[in-house]
């Protein structure tokens, strides 16, 4: 998959607290399955406002955000889709000519993913978690009718805050729910965490749950969805939300919209790294 990059070669990023290769290989993949000029690389920074600054002066042309940027990044730039000002929350700026519009494909990618995996607003859900993530999430989940929703988070700000915003409940923990859908957005079982070997709820709320939606994407089989499995629940992984949300990102990057098996090999190719 060698190929020849110039200075003509147009440059895409991502900025995360722990960055990984599943970005980089999904989208240098698909530039080579389409023959594009470009080359995406993943980075993380801790100055945030410096590093937004760079992808304006250098003419960067896309950025992928991931936690704990999602919000943060919001005042650096110029311009908020719909889909980003609804939820106060980015996951992709894109660069033209130095005016950087945020986007957020999370929220579409959640969307999408449920209707895939057919998890239909048949009780309650419960999203763990309150940052621009759990954001995308809620907003996912009510767009889509599931009504009976509780957000559960420790911070005694925000998570108050996006119940509210979405007319759910909030609560500090999870002990003592048993939801039809359980969604963990919060980095609980990411590699290289604290708490990559634990779960984000207790046992027997994730053993009631009939669905599970996982968004930390490496690995690929958290303590969350390896217990999820065992007990028979709908799984739809943080790999998959990663491969939907990234496929909207090349979009917006290059003007091409790979088809559901470039996709498809691409989001494989990138968790074969």
């Amino acid at each position: 998959m060698h190929r020849r990059v110039s200075k003509d070669t147009r440059l895409c990023i991502s900025l995360s607290g722990r960055p990984s290769d599943l970005g980089t290989r999904f989208h240098n993949f698909l530039y080579a399955e389409l023959g594009l000029d470009f080359v995406y690389k993943a980075s993380t920074t801790t100055d945030l406002a410096a590093a937004v600054a760079g992808i304006r002066a250098l003419g960067i042309r896309g950025c992928g955000v991931s936690m704990p940027f999602k919000e943060a990044v919001i005042p650096l730039v110029d311009e908020l889709t719909a889909s980003a000002a609804a939820i106060d929350s980015v996951n992709t700026v894109v660069n033209t000519d130095g005016h950087l519009v945020a986007h957020n494909t999370d929220y579409l990618a959640v969307v999408n993913l449920l209707a895939d995996h057919g998890v239909r607003p048949a009780g309650p859900a419960v999203v763990l978690g309150s940052g621009g993530m759990a954001k995308a999430c809620v907003a996912a989940l009510r767009d889509e009718g599931f009504e009976d929703l509780t957000v559960v988070a420790r911070n005694a700000e925000t998570g108050p805050a996006l119940a509210r915003a979405y007319g759910a409940r909030w609560t500090e923990g999870a002990t003592g729910l048993r939801p039809a859908l359980l969604v963990n957005a919060t980095p609980v079982g990411m590699a290289g965490g604290a708490g990559a070997q634990e779960l984000p709820a207790p046992r027997d709320v994730v053993a009631a749950a009939g669905a599970v939606l996982e968004v930390v994407a490496v690995p690929q089989e958290t303590p969350l969805v390896r217990l999820a499995r065992e007990v028979g629940a709908e799984v739809i992984t943080g790999a998959e939300v990663a491969a939907v949300q990234a496929a909207e990102q090349f979009a917006l990057y290059t003007g091409v919209r790979p088809t559901g098996d470039q996709v498809r090999r691409a989001g494989e190719f990138s968790r074969a790294g």
